[in-house]
């Protein structure tokens, strides 16, 4: 019997002591799990395994679940709409009102007309459009009034008349200016015609430009790109027929025209060919005439005024 005790006492000392083993590891490992500091993270190995190890190998976070943005269903609102009524307003607020204000004013009572049609509703769009009816006739009439006093800002009828007369008399400047030009340059200038063989329309312009030299003189060359590859590769060339305007003893050069042109038009295209190459005109005017220089069509002119037109008021 004191052997069968001794031994029992001694077993239950060794369960004691187990168990004892077993709460300090736990308390152990609460305080590791506690335990968040930088330095504590860096130390651990196995990274967030082993802070979360409680949690197991395969044990996962469900994904936290997307705020759902509520939509507002078509046709219903959380707040009454307030809209805007004429009442608000007196004729000479209106009138005076800036144009973007004005225009979203009118806006919402067309669609509160749409909404609800009713005579009030309706009344008051159709004031706001009799308003800007108005508005937008003060301008014009402001417009023509300003046009008027100070023509020589903004008028091109003294360089471009729109009267009978005064077309015909536009047209025949223009023909004496161009035709004084091409005649002047002919000691300095040639054409390069640009043709290939089998060519119909190259016949066509040939013709015209029989009467090209037998009004002017010029001197013109043919050159056929099948046998002249050369020539057409230095201008790049790839259509026929066409027209190259050159200076005599200069590299300038400029295209004239592609494919049939009629003799009129011929003269305008080389009038503006000439006058650019001379340096008489730029790209922002090319097709201003001499008449018309410095007046409303040209458009650098106005550069040369050296006066602020608004301030003149007189």
């Amino acid at each position: 019997m004191p052997r069968i005790s001794g031994k029992i006492a001694h077993c239950r000392i060794q369960a004691l002591l187990f168990v004892l083993f077993c709460l300090t590891l736990l308390v152990c490992a609460a305080a590791r799990a506690g335990d968040t500091s930088p330095t504590t993270r860096e130390n651990e190995t196995g990274g967030r395994f082993y802070q979360e190890r409680k949690q197991g190998w395969f044990w996962y976070k469900d994904p936290i679940p997307a705020q759902i943005e509520k939509k507002q269903e078509p046709g219903k609102r959380t707040s009454p709409r307030i809209l805007p009524s004429l009442d608000q307003y007196s004729i000479e607020t209106l009138w005076n009102m800036y144009p973007d204000d004005f225009q979203h004013l009118l806006d919402v009572l067309q669609k509160k007309a749409v909404q609800s049609p009713t005579e009030e509703n309706i009344l008051e769009y159709l004031t706001m459009q009799d308003i800007a009816r108005r508005k937008a006739l003060a301008y014009t009439n402001a417009v023509m009034y300003v046009t008027q006093k100070h023509g020589d800002l903004f008028s091109v009828n003294h360089v471009y008349p729109s009267a009978g007369p005064g077309i015909t008399a536009r047209v025949q400047l223009q023909r004496n200016e161009i035709e004084r030009t091409i005649r002047r340059a002919g000691h300095d200038h040639a054409l390069i015609f640009f043709v290939r063989q089998g060519c119909g329309f190259c016949d066509k312009q040939a013709r015209i430009l029989d009467y090209f030299q037998d009004k002017y003189g010029w001197p013109v060359r043919a050159v056929d790109i099948g046998r002249n590859p050369d020539a057409a590769a230095r201008f790049n060339i790839a259509v026929t027929p066409t027209l190259l305007l050159i200076t005599r003893g200069e590299k300038k050069y400029m295209t004239v025209s592609n494919g049939v042109v009629a003799l009129t038009e011929l003269e305008r295209k080389l009038f503006r060919a000439i006058r650019y190459l001379q340096g008489k005109t730029r790209q922002d005017n090319f097709l201003i005439y001499d008449f018309q220089k410095g007046s409303a069509l040209d458009p650098s002119s106005i550069l040369k005024q050296g006066k602020q037109p608004w301030k003149n008021t007189d």
